[in-house]
């Protein structure tokens, strides 16, 4: 019997339904070729790397500027050996840089004013390299702006947005120009990281003079020489001026993640001030609050208390008094004296402050309005006369049990000054506005400088305590 032909008929079964296959192809049906399908990957990669933080950077970084200063500062005597090389009451010429930012198209600049602070020159370096002169239009020490302008028109403006509705874990891009011609370019360098936090009050220490109040923080890297620049949303809107840096050693070495920007809000209202009146108007309450010393009563009272009330001020003519304990200011929750500060701090002259309170245990709310620093009455004294400081050494600083290592030690007052100023025989001056003391010879030379009617901040230590006033010198 001859074997059937089954094998046969499998071998041509596959290439039969190939064949319908390919006639049931559509018409018209092109397969892509290599090189198109390389193409098509390649655009959606190039889309990809455009992210939010790139697209952010793009639009701020046209208006980030350099900001470079000349400053004369008096040199120290550090050793034995400096005797010999620096005369004791030497000055020398300092270069010191920072960043700011395009407010207004003509020319006017947003910066730091610790970054413009005793300047005899500014420079200012456009990112594409140009140098312009600058002037300096007027500066805040309190709240660190200063505002600059260059002679110059149609210059980019940066995007202003908002802090208010920042999200703790949003992204947020710093600009800036760390370390200043070092890294050999003036474009601005770009890190980028989240909003740690809102709100934050942080206190002066041997290393970081002055408050600073209501602040954001921010884990994107800022490093000296940032000082000024702009902190931007994912949007490319600027949310906050970059200001200053926690650093392992407490000094200004670099980042370890810790950094706080200014409100961009608080930043323009000051500058739009400066730019209308050349100053800046403290608003005045009228009342104080018991300070650093007070922690466990505001714990166990829920706010702070009253010590003080002004008479015929703002606050006495609402009927607020001494004791009364301050719960809640504008909307603001009072834990501390340092969010009364800053409730302070952005206050305008004339603007309604609703303050939440209790006496006696009784709840109430009292409103007031805020007024002028009262600088037409205030007592104006010559404090470089009036005043006898040595310098902190480390002889006086365990003889007196003073807290801080360095500044200036008040060993003699006169009444007119003790009552003019608050400041007592004993107390050390740490720093004035946002400069650290570390010799006596400063504090006259700052007073000096001082302008007139112009209010800054002397911070010192008494008691083992850290306190600062407000005052206004001629």
């Amino acid at each position: 019997m001859r074997p059937r032909a089954f094998p046969i008929r499998f071998w041509f079964v596959p290439v039969f339904v190939a064949g319908i296959a390919a006639c049931n192809k559509p018409s018209g049906s092109v397969v892509p070729s290599a090189s198109a399908q390389r193409e098509a990957q390649s655009r959606e990669l190039e889309g990809s790397r455009r992210t939010a933080v790139v697209e952010a950077a793009s639009r701020v970084a046209p208006s980030v500027v350099s900001i470079n200063v000349t400053s004369r500062q008096r040199v120290v005597e550090r050793s034995p050996w400096d005797f010999f090389f620096i005369p004791r009451t030497t000055d020398r010429l300092v270069q010191s840089s920072g960043t700011g930012f395009v407010v207004k198209g003509d020319g006017v600049i947003i910066t730091n004013q610790h970054v413009v602070a005793g300047a005899q020159s500014i420079t200012v370096t456009l990112p594409d390299g140009t140098d312009l002169p600058a002037t300096l239009v007027g500066e805040d020490p309190i709240t660190d702006i200063a505002v600059l302008r260059v002679s110059r028109g149609d210059l980019p403006v940066v995007p202003v947005g908002t802090s208010s509705d920042l999200m703790i874990g949003e992204w947020v891009v710093a600009l800036g120009d760390p370390y200043a011609y070092l890294l050999g370019n003036t474009e601005p360098t770009v890190t980028a990281g989240v909003v740690s936090a809102t709100h934050r009050n942080i206190l002066p220490n041997e290393d970081q003079p002055g408050l600073y109040l209501d602040m954001i923080q921010t884990d994107a890297a800022i490093n000296p020489g940032n000082s000024g620049g702009p902190l931007a949303n994912a949007l490319g809107e600027v949310v906050g001026v970059n200001s200053s840096i926690f650093t392992g050693g407490g000094g200004s070495v670099g980042s370890i993640g810790l950094g706080f920007a200014i409100p961009i809000e608080r930043a323009i209202r000051v500058a739009e001030e400066i730019l209308r009146t050349g100053r800046v108007r403290r608003a005045w309450t009228g009342l104080d609050v018991a300070g650093a010393s007070a922690m466990q009563d505001w714990k166990r009272q829920g706010g702070v208390t009253v010590t003080r009330v002004a008479a015929g001020g703002p606050a006495a003519r609402a009927g607020f008094a001494e004791a009364d304990v301050l719960l809640e200011a504008n909307g603001r929750r009072l834990r501390n004296y340092l969010d009364w500060e800053a409730v302070k701090l952005d206050l305008h002259v004339g603007d309604q402050v609703a303050v939440r309170t209790t006496r006696g245990g009784v709840a109430s709310t009292r409103t007031f309005t805020a007024g002028d620093l009262p600088t037409s009455t205030a007592t104006k004294v010559t404090v470089s006369q009036g005043l006898e400081v040595v310098t902190v050494t480390p002889a006086i600083q365990g003889e007196r049990g003073l807290r801080n290592s360095r500044g200036a030690l008040i060993v003699r007052i006169t009444d007119a000054v003790r009552s003019g100023t608050g400041l007592q025989e004993g107390d050390v001056i740490l720093a004035i506005n946002r400069t650290l003391i570390t010799n006596a010879r400063q504090v006259a030379d700052l007073l000096a400088e001082s302008r007139s009617e112009q209010a800054f901040r002397i911070y010192f230590e008494r008691g083992g305590q850290h306190i600062f006033i407000d005052l206004i010198f001629q």
